[in-house]
């Protein structure tokens, strides 16, 4: 995947998401999405190459930078909890789309309850009073 179609699948994506605020509290080269205030995405460019940041669980952000030369761990963010894609043969369009998810899924699951947003699909399936 190329630097534009990382930052073309991620914004997609990460829009798609319920109640997700694109900003630029860093500049207009800089793109950050977030979840009630919270920051879940941000891309940028980087000595000129396109990456992503995203916030990651350890375990699994771990692996992915020992099996992938294209994620590294988080630029200017905390190494343990994000990371970083870049462009490469490495990285494909349901990667991107699945790391913007899951980073998405562990802000809102780190919100309380009543900051959470609600997607209506999901709560179809928790909460069977919503059909009511």
């Amino acid at each position: 995947m190329d630097g534009a179609a990382l930052h073309e699948v991620t914004t997609r994506t990460a829009l798609a998401l319920p109640a997700v605020e694109e900003t630029r509290p860093f500049g207009e080269g800089s793109v950050v999405h977030k979840v009630a205030g919270r920051m879940f995405v941000l891309a940028t460019t980087l000595r000129g190459v396109p990456i992503v940041n995203l916030k990651c669980a350890p375990p699994h952000g771990a692996a992915l930078v020992r099996d992938h030369v294209e994620v590294t761990p988080g630029w200017h963010m905390d190494k343990r909890h994000w990371i970083t894609l870049a462009p490469g043969d490495g990285i494909d369009e349901t990667l991107v789309e699945d790391l913007v998810a899951n980073s998405y899924d562990l802000v809102v699951a780190g919100l309380p309850r009543g900051r959470r947003p609600l997607d209506p699909a999901r709560r179809r399936a928790e909460d069977p009073a919503a059909d009511r």
